[in-house]
């Protein structure tokens, strides 16, 4: 969605405006008198919605974390019975949208000094969005018989951080990366 769309709540028209911006001028131009002026609201009305700066890019993040995993949920349910195929569709999923996922080129280019306001949104929220990935993925998992016991949560966190690594520095396809993530699951559930 973006910010000229009219559907969606005022909030999510106001947050696709932030990112809309972020992605033409940099962070640094968002404003909530900006926002306002392209969402058509005034600028009172976009600090009720969404709070200060630091809540918008907190409800920005977390709007690219829902798009995320909602990939792996989707996965999950494509594969009830087959835990390392929903984990293959899943990698590969997240992995494809992270190339094509022009908010996040932004965020990590903020890493490497093109626009260092960003910088917060990744080293800020970086453990409760690993955390909620996390919860996420631990939920779907415990749907399937997996013989790990104590060891479930240490798995699953290597899963997520691995696949978070291949997101913030890619090392080959999608595909690829997603079919050697899910041989060493199959390699890890056998026991």
């Amino acid at each position: 969605m973006t910010a000229t769309t009219t559907t969606g709540t005022l909030r999510e028209r106001i947050v696709a405006a932030a990112v809309d911006t972020t992605l033409a001028d940099g962070w640094s131009q968002v404003t909530m008198a900006r926002l306002a002026g392209v969402v058509g609201v005034s600028r009172q009305t976009v600090y009720n919605e969404v709070g200060g700066k630091p809540a918008l890019a907190e409800a920005m993040i977390l709007a690219e974390l829902d798009r995320f995993l909602s990939i792996v949920t989707d996965a999950f349910d494509t594969h009830p019975t087959d835990l390392v195929a929903a984990i293959e569709q899943a990698t590969a999923g997240v992995l494809r949208l992270a190339r094509g996922n022009d908010l996040l080129k932004a965020v990590v280019s903020a890493t490497h000094g093109a626009d260092t306001e960003l910088l917060p949104l990744l080293t800020t929220h970086a453990e409760s969005l690993l955390e909620s990935a996390k919860l996420v993925v631990a939920e779907r998992v415990r749907t399937y018989d997996v013989p790990l016991d104590e060891h479930l949560d240490p798995a699953i966190d290597m899963v997520v951080r691995v696949v978070l690594s291949h997101v913030m520095q890619p090392s080959g396809p999608p595909e690829e990366t997603a079919a050697d993530l899910a041989w060493i699951a199959s390699r890890v559930l056998r026991g």
